[in-house]
């Protein structure tokens, strides 16, 4: 049997991600949340009704994780006995993040589904009340573990029906997906992603197709496309990000950005 792939590791490589308390503790009252950036509240104890344009509002009023994937205005009213801890998120280019995209707008996990974060979570809590030297660095740390683990569950348990998310819930395609992820530069094509996946060419494509709702080949070059977008976002040369993202030279690399997005590398770097 063929060792289970690791889902996570190369996506979370390429698109850096960062997470930053921005409240912690007991909160009580109405408050309006509008950043450019995902955001993550943890309900510890107490209740909270959050309403926002993706439906009608929800009342939360059992231990939860809540993670808003995109920017969107929310409300968050709190009763006197909420204990929770709010962070903003983001990985790297944010909406061009595949992993992101097809998540539901607002996707709320019980923690009782969630038993392996006990221990984070009574470090997290525990990290921001007590104020202690370093806890800012300290509980931003945890809640990116938070955030890793809760990706995990959204994986394990299936919750998105389509997009990179559902194929990484495969576990045959993921293993296509994290060949891909973690060496862009190869020289992929159908026959050796279907390889990676223990599978023939026709069924891999339909499967794959099926489930990302995406042709592999299609989906390869968006991968690599939004990674040379943060690459170069991050200051690197034209030149070396071609080579990594498997476009070989700068100009290949060139004639693919005014193909499909209509811009250069250069403007696409900002």
């Amino acid at each position: 049997m063929l060792p289970r792939p690791d889902r996570l590791s190369a996506l979370l490589r390429r698109f850096e991600l960062r997470a930053e308390v921005f409240l912690a503790g007991p909160v009580c009252g109405h408050h309006l949340l509008d950043t450019p950036s995902a955001e993550l509240h943890v309900l510890r104890a107490g209740q909270v009704v959050l309403a926002d344009a993706s439906g009608p509002p929800v009342t939360v009023d059992a231990p939860a994780a809540v993670f808003y994937p995109r920017p969107l205005a929310h409300q968050l009213r709190a009763d006197a006995s909420a204990d929770l801890v709010c962070a903003h998120v983001r990985f790297g280019t944010g909406d061009d993040n595949p992993l992101l995209r097809h998540l539901p707008p607002r996707l709320v996990v019980p923690l009782a589904d969630l038993p392996a974060l006990d221990a984070t979570l009574h470090l997290l809590f525990d990290e921001a009340t007590a104020r202690r030297c370093g806890h800012a660095n300290v509980v931003d740390r945890l809640a990116e573990v938070l955030m890793v683990q809760l990706l995990r569950h959204v994986i394990a348990t299936r919750l998105v029906d389509g997009g990179l998310v559902a194929g990484l819930s495969d576990e045959r395609l993921a293993r296509a997906l994290a060949a891909v992820h973690a060496d862009p530069a190869h020289g992929w094509t159908l026959t050796r992603m279907a390889a990676a996946a223990g599978m023939s060419r026709a069924r891999f494509a339909e499967r794959f197709t099926t489930t990302v709702g995406l042709p592999p080949g299609e989906y390869l070059t968006q991968w690599r496309l939004g990674l040379a977008r943060t690459l170069l976002q991050r200051g690197e040369p034209v030149k070396r990000v071609a080579a990594e993202v498997g476009y070989g030279s700068a100009s290949a690399l060139a004639r693919v950005f005014r193909q499909r997005l209509g811009t250069t590398p250069l403007q696409a770097a900002g």
